[in-house]
């Protein structure tokens, strides 16, 4: 069994640092600050993609990115958490999986933040922006750290909290779990998949419990 989990809203809780540097780099670049709330809306996005929907024009955009980056990695550790039953779920999904990690956060910053929670090393592969031509909802971020693991592989999950995750899941063809503990709402989500959880641990023992059923 293969489970890959999403970063931001399913195992961490980097909101603060999110916010936070988008602000630095409005200020940096003498730009009005958008509305938190409105940050807080397109987290999961590629930054390019917010920065975007945020108003900034195309010729700013990766000036804008690039001051991001750099902020971000002077705080990131500072300023993000562990999500509750983030490392029991990862710690029982160990015990009858293998793990991979797929977000639309830069990879080398993300195996920091992992290495930092002392977590890195249950995952064989950690799939970030950098990695793949097509960011979710795209399949191919799932298909790339899929070239990790055993090909012939059957059940496969991908566990995320809002509608990229799950639109990327369904393209790549495998089974998919949303959490609420991030930044998807119920009703979205629920256009997408019918497994629908509080937070990640207690889909692990969902997943764990349909293994047990199918044997």
């Amino acid at each position: 069994m293969i489970i890959l989990f999403d970063l931001d809203g399913t195992l961490i809780d980097s909101t603060d640092a999110i916010v936070g540097t988008f602000h630095h780099s409005f200020e940096v670049h003498g730009f009005t600050k958008p509305d938190d709330e409105e940050i807080k809306a397109l987290i999961g996005y590629p930054l390019h993609i917010m920065y975007k929907e945020l108003g900034v024009s195309e010729d700013d955009i990766w000036d804008f990115v690039h001051t991001y980056k750099e902020e971000y990695r002077k705080i990131s550790t500072i300023k993000t958490k562990l999500l509750a039953s983030a490392v029991e779920a990862v710690e029982e999904a160990s015990k009858f999986a293998k793990l991979g990690i797929v977000t639309t956060k830069t990879g080398k910053y993300s195996k920091i933040l992992m290495q930092h929670f002392d977590l890195m090393k249950y995952f064989d592969v950690l799939v970030g922006f950098e990695d793949v031509d097509n960011p979710k909802p795209h399949q191919e971020p799932i298909l790339k750290a899929l070239e990790s693991f055993d090909k012939n592989c059957e059940e496969i999950w991908m566990i995320g909290d809002t509608k990229l995750d799950i639109i990327c899941a369904n393209n790549a063809g495998v089974k998919s779990a949303a959490v609420l503990s991030g930044y998807g709402k119920k009703e979205e989500l629920e256009a997408f998949t019918n497994n629908i959880f509080n937070d990640v641990l207690e889909v692990i023992y969902h997943i764990n419990e349909y293994k047990n059923y199918k044997i």
